[in-house]
């Protein structure tokens, strides 16, 4: 009795560990959707994009500050080595600090303005241009163009005449005709429901530079993927994660304050209020920021590199439906059709990429 007893248990507790990941991934989703719908109401209001960036940059940085110190302490607290020639126990510190070389600052220092700043400012901006629901369609590229630009760099290979080869043609193929769908085609506009949190006289108001924004999701869209070949050389360089980010996400805001203060100097831009400006850019350094990433990288150990990426086509689907319930806005025929589209591309390309033999 005692034996079936512990079999149960054990299916129970197997079964809860099978659902960790997917359930992960899930809120990781779900807080890319918050991060954008805040964003959103904030940006649309006014708030300039350089100031909830460079906020967003200095929350972000003191929220993985606890993870470098806890994950990473001998980068930090130096470590000391026996010294044979003498009676005394430790001589010379060997922290791994000193492992940051001009080579590894470079790197990163490239990496917050190419794969942080950069492709973080232009998806405000295509934002402000378009509808969240919109936008994140664009999310679901960043994994394809990552594939091309490896490519082009000779990171990847693509085996033509196989079926490993051919899945990847076609999902990139279908991406791309789903992107030029979504951008040149809207359609009727579809309103589900009313808002519930924005008055008829507060709505977020409707872009009118549809045309602009795409061009602003595109450039997020390609710098996001020049992140990761990016990101590969810099963990070669200087192979501690949080460090590493830390510092990235440090001289990305830099960078965008410096440039922020040399745009605007009023100093009521910078101010900041107890309101949904704070909250945001908090949320956006304690969730977006730190507990996304963590989540990613603990799904990545557990499931593989592969396994994140199939969960970006839920943000589409949570934005679209939470951004019509909360903000009020419109889904075309347009939108749902190229959506679909470059989703099904994605999964595809998936697809393709599971059938890879491990070299």
């Amino acid at each position: 009795m005692e034996m079936v007893v512990d079999d149960d248990a054990a299916k129970i507790k197997a079964a809860g560990a099978a659902w960790r990941a997917p359930a992960a991934m899930v809120l990781v989703q779900l807080i890319i959707t918050g991060l954008t719908l805040l964003s959103k109401v904030v940006i649309s209001r006014g708030m300039f994009i350089f100031t909830l960036h460079a906020y967003r940059s200095a929350f972000g940085t003191i929220f993985i500050l606890p993870y470098a110190l806890f994950y990473e302490r001998s980068v930090f607290l130096p470590a000391y080595t026996p010294c044979k020639s003498s009676l005394v126990p430790v001589c010379a510190p060997r922290g791994k600090w000193k492992e940051m070389n001009w080579r590894g600052s470079a790197w990163i220092c490239l990496n917050s303005c190419i794969g942080y700043a950069v492709p973080s400012c232009l998806n405000y901006y295509g934002l402000r241009d378009t509808t969240s629901s919109y936008a994140v369609i664009f999310l679901n590229m960043i994994p394809l163009v990552t594939f091309i630009l490896s490519l082009v760099l000779r990171m990847e290979r693509l085996p033509l005449g196989t079926v490993t080869g051919s899945l990847k043609i076609v999902g990139v193929l279908l991406s791309i005709g789903g992107t030029m769908l979504v951008s040149f085609y809207k359609g009727k506009a579809l309103h589900l429901w009313g808002s519930i949190l924005q008055r008829h006289n507060e709505q977020v108001p409707v872009a009118n530079h549809h045309l602009r924004g795409t061009i602003f999701l595109l450039g997020c869209t390609f710098t996001s993927a020049c992140w990761y070949p990016i990101q590969s050389i810099v963990n070669k360089a200087y192979p501690h994660k949080y460090w590493s980010s830390m510092t990235t996400c440090f001289l990305g805001g830099l960078q965008t304050t410096l440039i922020g203060i040399i745009l605007r100097r009023d100093r009521n831009t910078w101010k900041l209020g107890w309101d949904l400006q704070l909250l945001t850019i908090v949320y956006t350094g304690a969730f977006a920021t730190a507990v996304r990433y963590n989540l990613e990288s603990w799904v990545v150990a557990k499931r593989g590199p592969a396994y994140p990426p199939m969960f970006i086509p839920l943000i589409t689907v949570f934005t679209a439906v939470l951004g019509s319930i909360f903000l009020g806005e419109a889904i075309t025929v347009g939108s749902i059709l190229g959506g679909a589209t470059v989703i099904t591309g994605l999964y595809v390309f998936l697809w393709g990429k599971s059938k890879e033999s491990p070299e």
